[in-house]
């Protein structure tokens, strides 16, 4: 039977363009308590982070005050101040946007990187398949945590070297994933079809198998990010993270150790700030894969 490429084409990410099927999702989505629950609070945090400039100045969360050293919650300092006298609300919020920065772009370049490497092996498999995934081995041969630590050590801890170094440990995970979508689906009838309707591999890649395997990046992507949240924090919390004064929530964590027992509000507030955020994703998460795939949850 003759199969029209233009006609596969057009409906090989209908999941994804249909608005009824859209509203579906949405309708499994919000049926969860849980993953309900994570998104409003997931929204309230994201939107305080993003407007943390206009609640506090940035100034607030970096200018010293030694008149003021580990004042105790107020009016004038909601959370208290640290050693230095910084204000512990400032340096939360901005600090939560610097965390949450670095684990929103480490997880969309080490989504785009896995993902492109996954369909490329899957596809072409031979050789081609056998020297990615031998490569992979390496990177997953050295606990994800350990390989970050080696390489941010080894660089420099600044910014720009522990988003590399996250995008590195966690690529490797979409890398097998996408590759075990890719099998299934190259072998699909729509594929077949684009392959005799003359559209090269790098069209098949990008218009018939990454739209149909979307629904398991995006799961994927959800979680990894409260996990890089936690690695994230535990860097700065070893002092492989960003570099002080500017806040972080891990840095925060490290600089209270020493006043545990005189001022415990400076740990209990970063603590409860990468709980809270971490719980919020990882619930959206389990609603999200659920939504999309009802199937999973048996």
């Amino acid at each position: 039977m003759k199969m029209n490429p233009q006609k596969v084409e057009s409906t090989t990410v209908d999941n994804f363009k249909r608005p009824s099927q859209t509203k579906e999702i949405w309708r499994r989505f919000s049926k969860s308590k849980g993953a309900v629950i994570g998104f409003v609070l997931f929204s309230i945090i994201a939107i305080m982070l993003l407007a943390a400039d206009f609640i506090v100045p940035y100034e607030a969360a970096i200018k010293q005050d030694f008149t003021q050293q580990l004042a105790a919650p107020s009016r004038e300092h909601f959370f208290g101040t640290d050693g230095y006298g910084r204000d512990a609300f400032a340096r939360l919020l901005h600090g939560g946007r610097t965390s949450l920065s670095i684990a929103l772009l480490a997880t969309f370049s080490s989504a785009v990187l896995g993902s492109a490497l996954g369909a490329i092996s899957g596809y072409f498999g031979g050789k081609v398949d056998s020297f990615i995934m031998r490569s992979l081995d390496i990177f997953m041969s050295v606990p994800d945590i350990l390989f970050t630590m080696a390489v941010v050590y080894a660089l420099g801890a600044n910014f720009t070297n522990l988003l590399f170094a996250l995008t590195l440990a966690y690529f490797t995970n979409y890398v097998r994933l996408v590759r075990s979508q890719v099998l299934n689906l190259a072998e699909q009838d729509y594929v077949e079809a684009a392959r005799a309707g003359g559209s090269g591999s790098t069209r098949i890649i990008l218009s018939h198998i990454i739209p149909n395997a979307v629904g398991v990046i995006i799961v994927n992507t959800t979680l990894n990010v409260a996990k890089i949240i936690l690695y994230e924090s535990t860097l700065s919390f070893l002092g492989l993270g960003m570099p002080p004064p500017q806040p972080e929530w891990g840095l925060m964590l490290s600089e209270a150790r020493e006043f545990m027992r005189t001022a415990p509000w400076l740990m209990f507030f970063p603590s409860a700030a990468i709980v809270i955020t971490a719980a919020s994703i990882n619930l959206m998460g389990d609603g999200l894969r659920d939504a999309l795939d009802p199937h999973l949850k048996s």
